[in-house]
């Protein structure tokens, strides 16, 4: 079953902006707030909306929990929220702010550079420093282009796993050729899910790129969604799990 109403749905971010292919320019990196190693994911945009301009998403390697930031650049510098709770996530990143955001306070500012990125991260009486470097990057608004291998920590997780996507460009272009499924407290992949997409569309719909596969629960079981793109025949295939197997598998 496909269930072509979720890609809709995530697009409502740019109800301003026309869909269209070759949004994407995301670059990935890894290093440490503190003492704690950390990976992060940014994708930077004309406008997401409600005065965004960057989106993103990372997480502390001993966690593994995907959190997802928005916020402002200026130049190479950026100031980045974390989103709190499901609530603020439909609010500012599903739905989009009826005013501008506020990035006063928030927590994560970056200084990129050519190779990664240094800065701050500081909540009350806590503040570390941050040092990334720069591992690897997407960009498909021109001819399509990626550097290093990429995937992109979805904001969907579950109590157990997370999900990442691996990105490759094929003879068709620049799409997600495979999902994997990390459980988060052995942190290693458990399952991959490739999919028959010849035409290169899956995980390239929402704006968004870490909105590209999401989560519900229905009857009891948890449903995953892969957006594809294509146009006005964008569409998603949903994965249900397997309570015995604890696998994956696609909803016919």
């Amino acid at each position: 079953m496909r269930r072509g109403l979720i890609a809709a749905v995530g697009c409502l971010l740019l109800l301003s902006q026309k869909a269209f292919a070759g949004w994407y320019q995301v670059e990935n990196y890894e290093g440490s707030i503190g003492p704690n190693p950390v990976h992060l994911s940014l994708q930077r945009y004309a406008s997401f909306g409600s005065g965004i301009t960057v989106e993103g998403s990372y997480f502390y390697d001993a966690k593994q929990s995907p959190i997802a930031i928005y916020g402002k650049a200026d130049g190479p510098k950026l100031t980045l929220c974390e989103i709190a709770d499901d609530k603020e996530f439909q609010r500012v990143l599903v739905m989009g702010s009826k005013i501008p955001v506020d990035t006063t306070g928030c927590p994560l500012s970056l200084d990129l550079g050519e190779s990664g990125a240094t800065g701050t991260w500081s909540k009350g009486t806590d503040k570390f420093p941050v040092t990334l470097k720069k591992v690897a990057t997407l960009d498909n608004t021109g001819e399509g282009k990626i550097v290093g291998n990429f995937e992109i920590p979805f904001w969907a997780e579950t109590a157990i796993d997370r999900f990442a996507g691996v990105y490759t460009k094929t003879n068709a272009g620049i799409c997600m050729t495979k999902m994997q499924v990390i459980n988060k407290k052995k942190q290693k992949v458990v399952q991959e899910i490739g999919f028959d997409d010849p035409d290169c569309n899956a995980g390239m719909s929402t704006t968004p790129i870490y909105m590209n596969v999401q989560k519900w629960v229905e009857g009891g079981k948890g449903i995953i969604s892969v957006d594809f793109g294509g146009g006005k025949f964008a569409d998603a295939d949903e994965y249900v799990l397997n309570p015995k197997s604890k696998k994956y598998h696609l909803k016919k």
